[in-house]
């Protein structure tokens, strides 16, 4: 537990913000603006300050990042509860402002709410993303070691904000982060998941790449987008049939690993 405050405080003296819980109408309703200018609808916001205030009050994770110079408010992270059994939370959302690029805020929000979920006892954290967003499955698979649990095909259905303007359907990628994992320990303190380092010790391993930049192809090409969507889908969907998605890197893209029955060992 202390070495999870560790990681998160020297990402967030990297990133040159510090994150905390959100409490009070006023902060939630900043956080409601911050995440409606985050996903580009501020008139519909993606999450309301009733409802972070409801799951605050139900011992929920409603958290903001504050620029450490300005003090404003520059991301936002929000996560409920599992079934008690589960000893897991669901992160619903996590975004940060566009002028905070490069900063690495992100990494110090997931991080901070990494340690509050291994304080509390909660040892499994899933959230979803799309599949083809690059620098996301980057950013989840890499740079913070989860690993995927499924793949839902539309999960969402239609989707009318800024940033999923343009999908033909909303399929997600379910992760699971093991929070006290020593592979995920160790990319919490700077050492992503290599992807090629484990295809090259691993039996069976394919690729399967993705666009590098989806959503200007959306605008650009909304047709080749779609053909992406689907032969991705199918790509991913049937190499879970057989095996396992083992990482994913910015060359190369998901890495599809047989599992040890397919490869013929015990």
């Amino acid at each position: 537990m202390t070495r999870a405050w560790g990681s998160y405080e020297r990402a967030a003296a990297a990133a040159g913000v510090t994150v905390r819980e959100l409490d009070g109408i006023a902060e939630l309703q900043r956080a409601e603006q911050v995440l409606g200018g985050i996903w580009g609808v501020p008139d519909n916001p993606p999450l309301g300050s009733e409802l972070m205030r409801a799951m605050r009050k139900a011992e929920g994770y409603v958290a903001g990042a504050f620029d450490a110079t300005s003090g404003e408010m520059v991301g936002v992270c929000v996560g409920f509860h599992s079934v008690p059994a589960a000893r897991a939370m669901h992160s619903h959302i996590a975004g940060v402002v566009p002028q905070m690029a490069g900063r690495h805020a992100g990494f110090a929000l997931k991080l901070h709410q990494r340690a509050w979920c291994l304080e509390r006892g909660i040892t499994l954290m899933e959230w979803t993303f799309d599949p083809l967003v690059a620098r996301n499955a980057y950013f989840n698979l890499a740079k913070l070691g989860a690993r995927v649990a499924e793949y839902l095909p539309d999960f969402y259905g239609s989707m009318a904000d800024g940033i999923n303007d343009g999908e033909d359907a909303s399929d997600r990628i379910l992760v699971h982060w093991d929070l006290g994992s020593a592979e995920v320990a160790a990319a919490c303190d700077g050492s992503p998941v290599d992807a090629v380092a484990v295809a090259a010790e691993t039996r069976g391993a394919s690729w399967v790449t993705v666009p590098r930049d989806i959503e200007a192809l959306r605008v650009s090409d909304p047709g080749e987008a779609r053909a992406w969507r689907t032969k991705v889908r199918e790509q991913l969907m049937s190499g879970l049939e057989s095996g396992r998605i083992a990482g994913f890197d910015r060359d190369n893209g998901y890495l599809l690993a047989a599992t040890a029955t397919t490869e013929g060992t015990a």
